[in-house]
């Protein structure tokens, strides 16, 4: 078998605790809008937030798996049902989304991650194949990857092989040639499979194999055991 070339890694839940730092953004920004446009705090309610999401979604389908978009085109909604003019709340919402993607960008990596990345770097292409909207510049990412795809780029999601093909192409890589890192097993793990990559399950908090009809061609508990993983798939 040809010698690997490309490793992809998922980032949310693999490289860090996406909700933790979700959670953090959401209060960031919501100190924000108390501060800036305290009357939009009537409208962005856990009650109205769905029907708001639906609407946008509505209006601009296309943009459906562009989370930056989403998010900033809800708040503009938000803005909107708390009275604030049109062209005021296209600004405020623009300022609320960039206080809210700072702080999702302000990730806090596993234990080993950096590591790990650092180890590969030098041996294989690094890529980033995530359903988020994190940024690998204001992560720090772009010291260890060479580039990025993201949903918002292919128009679709993981586990659409067209998420998996696009880093692919990007690389030049045959799907042989490549590992996906990921934490999801229908996401990750299957959707990689399906266009006939390696895989590698983080598995960090002992799930089980029951949600995938794909099993992994290696498992870890720890980010640590990815690099000798990595060298046993190597070795097949």
């Amino acid at each position: 078998m040809p010698r690997l070339k490309l490793i992809t890694f998922d980032l949310d839940n693999t490289l860090w605790d996406v909700e933790t730092i979700i959670i953090r953004a959401e209060a960031d920004m919501l100190n924000w809008l108390r501060a800036n446009a305290p009357d939009s705090l009537n409208a962005y309610t856990k009650e109205a937030l769905p029907g708001l999401r639906e609407q946008a979604v509505a209006a601009h389908p296309n943009k459906r798996h562009d989370l930056s978009f989403m998010r900033t085109e809800v708040l503009y909604l938000v803005m909107r049902a708390a009275g604030y003019p049109e062209k005021q709340a296209r600004v405020l919402a623009v300022h609320a989304f960039e206080v809210f993607f700072a702080g999702r960008n302000n990730v806090q990596f596993f234990p080993g991650a950096l590591e790990l990345l650092d180890n590969l770097q030098s041996r294989y292409v690094l890529y980033a194949l995530t359903n988020g909207n994190a940024d690998i510049q204001r992560t720090g990412l772009d010291q260890y990857l060479t580039g990025a795809v993201s949903s918002a780029d292919v128009g679709a999601s993981k586990p659409h092989a067209a998420m998996f093909r696009a880093a692919l192409d990007a690389t030049s890589t045959l799907p042989h040639e490549t590992v996906h890192v990921g934490d999801n097993l229908v996401d990750d793990i299957e959707g990689a499979a399906n266009v006939g990559m390696h895989t590698v399950w983080v598995n960090l908090t002992d799930k089980d194999l029951s949600q995938t009809n794909h099993h992994p061609s290696e498992t870890v508990t720890r980010l640590c055991q990815i690099e000798k993983a990595i060298a046993r798939i190597e070795d097949l």
